[in-house]
């Protein structure tokens, strides 16, 4: 991954716990207080996406990402995201619903969340329960197939 791939949600989103498995590292489990640049990944604090007047940083902060995943945590679906939020991002958004294994019941209220905020499909399911990362090698192989394509462009 030439880009980094920017990780947004808010607070208990599964945002960290995320970005480790994507950097193939295990930094320590915490609340995001700052951006964080990793290997492969841009850690947005979960405040941001939960304060209107943070959007800016998220959008600027967005510049430097080849892609944003927007995370919808599946047992803890609030709408935090304002209707047609993907459309300020000049990459590509993609939506992700994480610890889909805790309420599967939510599964139609995050789509419609995600269509909302204005990512289209395809979205991915994940669960990082027990480190069984259901759903991240989908994730991962997609990004590294988009990421092949725009560079031959």
């Amino acid at each position: 991954m030439k880009k980094r791939i920017m990780v947004v949600g808010p607070t208990q989103a599964g945002k960290s716990t995320l970005i480790n498995v994507l950097n193939d590292a295990n930094r320590p489990l915490k609340k995001t207080q700052d951006v964080i640049y990793g290997k492969n990944t841009i850690d947005t604090p979960g405040s941001y996406i939960e304060n209107a007047s943070m959007y800016k940083y998220l959008i600027a902060t967005a510049q430097a990402a080849s892609h944003v995943l927007m995370l919808i945590n599946q047992s803890r679906p609030t709408e935090v995201y304002p209707p047609g939020f993907a459309k300020s991002f000049t990459c590509p958004v993609i939506g992700v619903i994480t610890m889909i294994d805790l309420a599967p019941e939510n599964d139609k209220l995050c789509i419609a969340q995600l269509k909302k905020i204005g990512i289209s499909e395809p979205y991915f399911r994940i669960s990082l329960k027990d480190n069984t990362n259901t759903g991240v090698e989908a994730l991962k192989n997609f990004l590294v197939r988009e990421q092949e394509t725009s560079e031959k462009k």
